[in-house]
């Protein structure tokens, strides 16, 4: 088993040896069900320390503060979905690269189900647009990987229009996912399959390739 990696953006102090790795894994692992049960707002070091388990000293060792460890998340969260979809297109023949777009949002419904605070936390959005890139917001990053993997796998052009199509896509499906988990913390099917329609549909109507 390979040794899990730590995103080194908001670390305080950059975990090395195996022990310090792990303890690090535990804290975003009580900092996303944390998130789920009180929210960015009811988080507070003292209660990450208890759920999971260390000293608040060892807290504080890597993150300065409790928007550090929500950092740390999402760029979690951000690896894990990156991973996922490289993982779909390298394993999957799409016959048309909107299909590809459908695959993105099937992993981020996905995420929402089975991902301990994402349903909450997303990829930052809570805590601040820009979370994972001071110049970009959140989504915006999230468009330009797809944007790559979508030129990539499908020759496409890679032109302005595709990416703002892209820009336009992934906002547009992120509000409706939250929605469908609004209305049913499952997700509501009704629509998120509408969403998956509309986003089809502009994206036919959007981009020629």
């Amino acid at each position: 088993m390979s040794t899990p990696t730590v995103t080194t953006g908001p670390l305080r102090r950059v975990p090395v040896q195996g022990r310090s790795v792990a303890r690090v894994q535990r804290m975003l692992d009580a900092c996303a069900e944390l998130v789920d049960e009180v929210g960015y707002e009811g988080l507070t070091t003292t209660l990450l320390a208890e759920r999971a388990e260390v000293a608040i000293g060892s807290v504080y060792q890597f993150f300065p503060d409790k928007r550090a460890i929500v950092q740390a998340l999402a760029m979690r969260n951000m690896d894990a979905y990156l991973q996922g979809l490289s993982d779909r297109f390298g394993s999957e023949t799409f016959a048309h690269w909107w299909d590809g777009v459908d695959a993105a949002i099937d992993i981020f419904i996905q995420m929402h189900r089975t991902v301990p605070g994402f349903r909450t936390l997303h990829f930052g959005d809570v805590v601040d647009v820009h979370l994972l890139d001071v110049e970009r917001d959140n989504n915006a990053v999230i468009a330009e990987r797809l944007a790559e993997l979508l030129v990539d796998q499908f020759q496409l052009m890679d032109r302005a229009r595709l990416r703002f199509s892209l820009e336009v896509s992934v906002e547009a499906a992120d509000a409706l996912i939250k929605l469908a988990f609004r209305r049913d913390t499952g997700g509501d099917e009704a629509v998120l399959t509408e969403a998956k329609t509309l986003i089809r549909e502009y994206l036919h109507r959007a981009v020629t390739s």
